[in-house]
């Protein structure tokens, strides 16, 4: 009888999450920056100022709601880079207050956007100027209120969750848990003070995403490589 020929089978092989993948986080941080800086920070405070400034600014404005959902994918991509981390040590507790959290704040982001470009097509030619006015002083609140004060409270949940999963597990710096832990506390406790504390959350991903690409980098070079 003919034998069969013997097949050999190669082990399987782990799918890890590539290197370039963690430089979503840096993308995320840069894209959602400039979102900010271009709607919520330079937004005026007053309806009459707001219908001259979505005049003046409106290619501006325009550029930045584009520019929103390739940050969140980015961000997407970062909640995946930082689980992949985890390995078998994940907490399920506070891994789903971590999903959960970030998947809030991306939301509500997404919201503030949409109102914003909403508040684009409303135009300057409104048959009834009163109404008008009504309408920029709502569509405004709800953008401040959409990425202020719910998404930088989901924020800090975010990056509480976490700070206590690194310091459980030691997979980053204490000195990065306490950092992240200080930084959660003031989104929660002044997050509505300034305009300019939108900026706090993409610096930190900032931060956690170059740590992850140099802390990659070291394993890559400490990692024997097999011909």
């Amino acid at each position: 009888m003919p034998t069969s020929p013997h097949i050999t089978s190669s082990p399987p092989h782990r799918l890890s999450t590539p290197r370039a993948a963690a430089v979503s986080g840096v993308v995320f941080a840069v894209l959602l920056a400039t979102t900010l800086i271009l709607v919520r920070i330079r937004m005026p405070g007053n309806a009459a100022d707001l219908a001259r400034w979505l005049q003046s600014q409106h290619g501006t404005i325009t550029t930045a709601t584009v520019l929103m959902p390739f940050a969140g994918i980015g961000f997407l991509w970062f909640i995946g880079v930082v689980r992949d981390g985890f390995g078998r040590s994940e907490d399920r507790f506070f891994l789903s207050i971590f999903l959960g959290s970030g998947l809030l704040f991306l939301a509500m982001m997404f919201v503030a956007t949409v109102v914003a470009t909403g508040l684009l097509s409303t135009g300057s030619g409104a048959a009834d100027p009163a109404a008008h006015a009504e309408v920029l002083a709502f569509g405004r609140a709800i953008v401040i209120s959409a990425s202020q004060t719910y998404a930088l409270r989901m924020a800090a949940v975010f990056m509480t969750s976490l700070g206590t999963i690194w310091l459980k597990t030691g997979l980053m710096p204490r000195w990065l848990a306490a950092l992240t832990y200080l930084l959660a506390v003031a989104l929660l406790i002044a997050g509505d003070t300034s305009r300019w504390t939108t900026l706090a959350f993409p610096a930190w991903v900032f931060v956690v995403s170059i740590l992850i690409l140099v802390r990659s980098g070291h394993s890559d070079e400490l990692e024997p490589h097999t011909p």
